[in-house]
């Protein structure tokens, strides 16, 4: 078996197509590399690009993604609202086929030592990768953003895995988040509202941290193998719960989607369409549209264009821009 990996870089410049053509096209130098998605964010001033390919031509590729993005992008100057502390924010390895976790974790360990020996980029090796069992939770890596590195560069306790001073180089690079994990949904769900008091409430009964409670405890929240905050996106004019979905067998994506309907409207607000960023697999939409044409009473033994199009129209997936299924799954891309 052909042995398949993809990469899920996510670089901290969203409004720039020059950078990101750029970077896109660094990755897109190497042999053997099938660029799938590059899906910039204007507001959180983000793009995420997917890869395939075989495991030494994707790690290359990420090599040399992450070096023109070094080049390219000042981390003294980024403004954003989604979280981030480095240019080349976080890069994760994917197993695909004839692949296993473990071994993206080798390779990526390895990637993020080459990146800070020969770029200089300060590395936490994050998720599968990680060299301590705190650092397998991303957030915590990235916890404070840019803006608390130099202090952690400070701690031995909480200091990258890979780095030196926190000198020029490392000021504009950042830092960055490299591993390895199973397959992810980035999906935000769009609200009828501008508050961001109200997504964060929504965003905090779902996920599965949940929230502090008076007394200081945590009260977790509903759903397994979620990560989700609240926020506005100037360009839409809504507020979002915005959210990583890290296990999709224990919470599926419709799953993700009507429960977080049903959150929203405890509060007295409503889901009015959602947003994938980047790619999903096939599964995960032909699942969401059986689902739909269930709620409906109708037969689901029907051509998979129509289980796709009832994914689109019961999650509200074109409501901000059109969604071509074709497009945002994985395997048709891919070809696997």
């Amino acid at each position: 078996m052909k042995k398949i990996i993809e990469c899920v870089p996510n670089f901290s410049e969203g409004r720039d197509r020059s950078v990101i053509d750029a970077i896109a096209g660094a990755i897109s130098s190497v042999a053997g590399i099938k660029l799938l998605n590059v899906d910039p964010g204007e507001a959180a001033n983000r793009t995420v690009v997917t890869f395939v390919g075989e495991p030494e031509d994707v790690v290359e590729a990420a090599f040399r993604g992450s070096a023109k993005a070094q080049e390219l992008i000042d981390m003294r100057r980024h403004h954003g609202n989604h979280p981030r502390s480095g240019a080349i924010d976080v890069l994760p390895l994917v197993p695909v086929a004839g692949v296993t976790l473990e071994e993206c974790a080798v390779l990526a360990r390895a990637l993020a030592e080459r990146m800070y020996r020969e770029l200089g980029i300060p590395c936490y090796c994050y998720e599968a990768a990680a060299f301590r069992p705190e650092r397998k939770n991303l957030a915590l890596c990235r916890a404070g953003g840019y803006e608390a590195l130099p202090e952690k560069f400070t701690d031995p306790v909480r200091r990258p895995d890979f780095c030196g001073e926190w000198d020029e180089r490392a000021q504009r690079s950042g830092a960055s988040q490299v591993g390895a994990r199973d397959f992810l949904i980035a999906v935000n769900f769009n609200l009828d509202t501008t508050s961001v008091p109200g997504a964060s409430a929504v965003a905090c009964d779902v996920r599965e941290s949940g929230r502090k409670g008076p007394d200081g405890r945590r009260i977790p929240g509903i759903l397994k193998g979620c990560k989700a905050i609240g926020w506005y996106i100037e360009e839409y004019g809504i507020a979002q719960v915005s959210m990583n979905i890290t296990d999709i067998a224990a919470t599926p994506l419709h799953v993700a989607f009507e429960t977080v309907c049903r959150a929203a409207a405890a509060r007295g607000l409503r889901v009015t369409g959602t947003e994938i960023v980047g790619l999903v697999p096939k599964k995960v939409l032909l699942d969401a549209g059986r689902h739909f044409l269930g709620k409906l009473r109708r037969r689901t033994d029907v051509p998979e264009a129509d289980i796709l199009g009832m994914a689109v129209e019961g999650m509200g997936l074109d409501e901000l821009r059109p969604f071509d299924p074709e497009e945002r799954m994985i395997e048709t891309l891919a070809r696997i």
